[in-house]
């Protein structure tokens, strides 16, 4: 879940946590499509580990 409130879009960041309600931090934009992409490209199945 991308979590985007007033803070997250002054600091241009957004919150992402996992569906069991982990919290995955903050991340950059550019940052956040890179670990994703990483995650694909390993074919991750579980993105909670």
């Amino acid at each position: 879940m991308l979590v985007v409130g007033d803070q997250e879009m002054e600091a241009g960041e957004i919150a992402v946590r996992t569906r069991k309600g982990k919290d995955l931090g903050k991340f950059k934009v550019d940052d956040f499509i890179s670990y994703i992409q990483a995650e694909v490209s390993s074919r991750k199945l579980n993105l909670e580990e």
